[in-house]
Protein backbone atom coordinates (compact mmCIF):
# COMPACT_ATOMS: atom_id res chain seq x y z
CA UNK A 1 0.00 0.00 0.00
CA UNK A 2 3.03 2.53 0.67
CA UNK A 3 5.37 1.84 -2.44
CA UNK A 4 2.64 3.91 -4.94
CA UNK A 5 4.00 6.34 -2.97
CA UNK A 6 7.48 6.25 -3.45
CA UNK A 7 9.26 7.45 -6.28
CA UNK A 8 13.02 7.07 -7.38
CA UNK A 9 14.38 10.65 -8.78
CA UNK A 10 17.36 10.81 -10.70
CA UNK A 11 19.39 13.95 -11.24
CA UNK A 12 21.88 14.80 -14.31
CA UNK A 13 23.82 17.89 -13.16
CA UNK A 14 27.36 19.15 -14.47
CA UNK A 15 30.82 18.47 -12.09
CA UNK A 16 33.67 20.99 -12.98
CA UNK A 17 37.08 20.13 -12.95
CA UNK A 18 40.64 21.16 -13.91
CA UNK A 19 42.66 19.60 -16.47
CA UNK A 20 46.01 18.09 -15.53
CA UNK A 21 47.39 20.10 -18.34
CA UNK A 22 46.04 23.38 -17.19
CA UNK A 23 43.94 25.50 -19.39
CA UNK A 24 39.98 26.05 -18.92
CA UNK A 25 38.07 24.05 -16.34
CA UNK A 26 36.29 21.53 -18.00
CA UNK A 27 33.05 20.37 -17.23
CA UNK A 28 31.11 16.24 -17.35
CA UNK A 29 27.88 15.48 -16.96
CA UNK A 30 27.43 13.19 -13.53
CA UNK A 31 24.16 11.26 -12.86
CA UNK A 32 22.98 10.64 -9.19
CA UNK A 33 19.89 8.79 -7.81
CA UNK A 34 17.66 9.44 -4.34
CA UNK A 35 14.45 8.69 -3.69
CA UNK A 36 11.05 11.03 -2.74
CA UNK A 37 7.86 10.52 -1.35
CA UNK A 38 4.56 11.83 -2.76
CA UNK A 39 2.88 14.50 -0.23
CA UNK A 40 0.30 16.98 -1.99
CA UNK A 41 -1.48 17.33 -5.13
CA UNK A 42 -3.21 20.38 -6.77
CA UNK A 43 -4.89 20.84 -10.61
CA UNK A 44 -2.05 20.72 -11.39
CA UNK A 45 1.52 18.63 -10.46
CA UNK A 46 1.76 16.37 -7.68
CA UNK A 47 4.42 17.30 -5.32
CA UNK A 48 7.20 14.77 -3.75
CA UNK A 49 9.10 15.68 -0.91
CA UNK A 50 12.95 14.69 -0.78
CA UNK A 51 16.58 15.48 0.39
CA UNK A 52 18.08 18.89 -0.38
CA UNK A 53 21.36 16.82 -1.44
CA UNK A 54 19.37 14.56 -3.88
CA UNK A 55 17.97 17.31 -6.33
CA UNK A 56 21.05 19.96 -5.33
CA UNK A 57 23.11 21.01 -8.79
CA UNK A 58 20.28 19.28 -11.00
CA UNK A 59 20.62 20.81 -14.99
CA UNK A 60 17.52 17.95 -14.90
CA UNK A 61 15.19 16.07 -12.80
CA UNK A 62 13.69 12.67 -13.25
CA UNK A 63 10.71 10.93 -11.26
CA UNK A 64 10.22 7.01 -11.80
CA UNK A 65 7.53 6.28 -10.17
CA UNK A 66 6.24 2.26 -8.97
CA UNK A 67 5.07 1.36 -12.48
CA UNK A 68 8.29 2.26 -13.79
CA UNK A 69 6.82 5.43 -15.73
CA UNK A 70 9.18 8.13 -16.13
CA UNK A 71 8.73 11.89 -16.09
CA UNK A 72 10.71 14.98 -15.84
CA UNK A 73 10.43 17.14 -12.93
CA UNK A 74 11.25 20.71 -11.32
CA UNK A 75 12.04 21.79 -8.01
CA UNK A 76 9.58 23.73 -6.11
CA UNK A 77 11.91 24.64 -3.51
CA UNK A 78 14.75 24.23 -0.99
CA UNK A 79 15.23 24.40 2.39
CA UNK A 80 19.20 23.49 2.48
CA UNK A 81 19.65 24.05 6.38
CA UNK A 82 17.42 20.94 7.06
CA UNK A 83 17.94 19.07 3.88
CA UNK A 84 14.89 19.19 2.53
CA UNK A 85 13.88 20.07 -0.41
CA UNK A 86 9.93 19.59 -2.77
CA UNK A 87 10.10 18.68 -6.60
CA UNK A 88 6.69 18.64 -8.81
CA UNK A 89 5.59 16.67 -11.69
CA UNK A 90 2.64 18.37 -14.07
CA UNK A 91 -0.49 16.11 -14.01
CA UNK A 92 -0.61 16.49 -17.82
CA UNK A 93 2.95 14.49 -18.28
CA UNK A 94 1.36 11.91 -15.87
CA UNK A 95 -0.13 8.90 -18.25
CA UNK A 96 -3.63 8.35 -17.03
CA UNK A 97 -2.83 4.59 -16.04
CA UNK A 98 0.33 5.57 -13.59
CA UNK A 99 -2.01 8.68 -12.18
CA UNK A 100 -4.48 6.05 -10.80
CA UNK A 101 -1.96 3.53 -9.56
CA UNK A 102 0.21 6.21 -7.64
CA UNK A 103 -1.14 8.31 -4.66
CA UNK A 104 -0.34 10.74 -1.73
CA UNK A 105 1.39 9.07 1.21
CA UNK A 106 -0.49 8.64 4.59
CA UNK A 107 1.03 10.61 7.49
CA UNK A 108 1.62 9.39 10.87
CA UNK A 109 3.16 10.78 14.00
CA UNK A 110 6.71 10.44 14.79
CA UNK A 111 6.26 12.06 18.21
CA UNK A 112 4.28 8.72 19.30
CA UNK A 113 7.52 6.47 18.16
CA UNK A 114 8.85 4.25 21.00
CA UNK A 115 12.62 2.58 20.88
CA UNK A 116 11.85 -1.25 19.86
CA UNK A 117 8.85 -0.19 17.24
CA UNK A 118 8.98 -1.90 14.01
CA UNK A 119 9.40 -0.09 10.86
CA UNK A 120 10.71 -0.37 6.90
CA UNK A 121 12.64 1.75 4.84
CA UNK A 122 11.52 2.35 1.27
CA UNK A 123 13.59 3.74 -1.53
CA UNK A 124 15.70 3.88 -4.13
CA UNK A 125 18.71 1.82 -3.05
CA UNK A 126 21.76 2.55 -5.05
CA UNK A 127 19.74 3.23 -8.27
CA UNK A 128 18.72 0.05 -8.77
CA UNK A 129 15.07 0.86 -8.27
CA UNK A 130 12.33 0.55 -5.61
CA UNK A 131 13.39 -1.94 -2.65
CA UNK A 132 12.36 -2.52 1.07
CA UNK A 133 14.27 -3.18 4.30
CA UNK A 134 12.91 -3.81 7.80
CA UNK A 135 14.27 -3.27 10.93
CA UNK A 136 13.54 -1.29 14.79
CA UNK A 137 12.98 2.05 15.72
CA UNK A 138 16.96 1.79 17.61
CA UNK A 139 16.80 5.11 19.09
CA UNK A 140 15.06 8.60 19.26
CA UNK A 141 15.98 11.78 19.31
CA UNK A 142 19.36 11.11 17.87
CA UNK A 143 21.61 14.40 17.86
CA UNK A 144 23.60 13.88 14.83
CA UNK A 145 25.63 16.12 12.49
CA UNK A 146 24.94 15.35 8.82
CA UNK A 147 27.65 17.02 6.15
CA UNK A 148 27.67 15.98 2.53
CA UNK A 149 30.54 18.11 0.50
CA UNK A 150 29.23 17.11 -2.59
CA UNK A 151 26.01 19.15 -1.92
CA UNK A 152 27.33 21.49 0.84
CA UNK A 153 24.69 20.13 3.15
CA UNK A 154 25.73 20.77 6.70
CA UNK A 155 23.39 20.53 9.62
CA UNK A 156 22.45 19.04 13.14
CA UNK A 157 19.36 17.51 13.85
CA UNK A 158 17.12 14.77 16.28
CA UNK A 159 17.13 12.19 14.48
CA UNK A 160 15.18 9.16 14.06
CA UNK A 161 18.02 5.98 14.08
CA UNK A 162 17.10 2.37 12.94
CA UNK A 163 18.29 -0.98 11.92
CA UNK A 164 17.35 -0.62 8.95
CA UNK A 165 19.19 -1.11 5.81
CA UNK A 166 20.09 2.31 4.75
CA UNK A 167 21.99 2.92 1.68
CA UNK A 168 23.18 5.21 -1.51
CA UNK A 169 19.49 6.38 -3.04
CA UNK A 170 17.54 5.40 0.32
CA UNK A 171 17.83 9.35 0.61
CA UNK A 172 14.35 10.89 0.36
CA UNK A 173 12.61 7.95 0.73
CA UNK A 174 10.19 6.99 3.39
CA UNK A 175 10.29 5.44 6.69
CA UNK A 176 6.59 4.02 7.48
CA UNK A 177 5.24 1.98 10.78
CA UNK A 178 3.69 -1.12 10.33
CA UNK A 179 0.40 0.41 9.52
CA UNK A 180 2.07 2.05 6.17
CA UNK A 181 2.18 5.74 8.05
CA UNK A 182 5.01 8.11 7.02
CA UNK A 183 7.13 8.61 10.07
CA UNK A 184 10.31 9.44 8.49
CA UNK A 185 12.35 10.93 6.10
CA UNK A 186 15.27 8.44 5.06
CA UNK A 187 18.41 10.49 5.00
CA UNK A 188 21.84 9.13 6.28
CA UNK A 189 23.66 6.29 7.73
CA UNK A 190 26.85 6.15 9.68
CA UNK A 191 29.60 4.93 7.53
CA UNK A 192 32.56 2.91 9.30
CA UNK A 193 34.56 -0.24 8.67
CA UNK A 194 33.36 -0.93 12.37
CA UNK A 195 29.43 -0.41 12.68
CA UNK A 196 26.94 -1.70 11.38
CA UNK A 197 22.94 -0.91 11.58
CA UNK A 198 22.94 2.48 12.25
CA UNK A 199 20.62 4.73 9.57
CA UNK A 200 19.01 7.91 10.22
CA UNK A 201 15.16 9.60 9.50
CA UNK A 202 14.72 13.10 9.73
CA UNK A 203 11.09 12.21 11.91
CA UNK A 204 8.07 13.87 9.93
CA UNK A 205 6.29 15.25 13.15
CA UNK A 206 9.33 17.75 12.86
CA UNK A 207 9.29 18.44 8.96
CA UNK A 208 5.86 18.71 7.58
CA UNK A 209 5.50 22.17 8.82
CA UNK A 210 8.76 22.62 6.64
CA UNK A 211 7.51 20.71 3.66
CA UNK A 212 4.06 23.05 3.88
CA UNK A 213 6.03 26.32 3.73
CA UNK A 214 7.59 25.05 0.85
CA UNK A 215 4.72 23.97 -0.67
CA UNK A 216 2.37 27.10 0.10
CA UNK A 217 5.54 29.13 -1.09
Amino acid sequence: SVMPSIVAITNVSETEYQSFWGGMPQTYESTSCGSGIIVSQDDNYRYVATNNHVVNGANSLTVTFNDESTVSAEVKGTVPSTDLAVIRVALSSIESDTMNNIKVATLGDSDSLKVGNSCIAIGNALGYGQSVTVGYISALNRQVSVSDSESDTSYTADLIQTDAAINPGNSGGALVNMKGELIGMNTAKYVDSTVEGMGYALPISDIQDIINDILAG
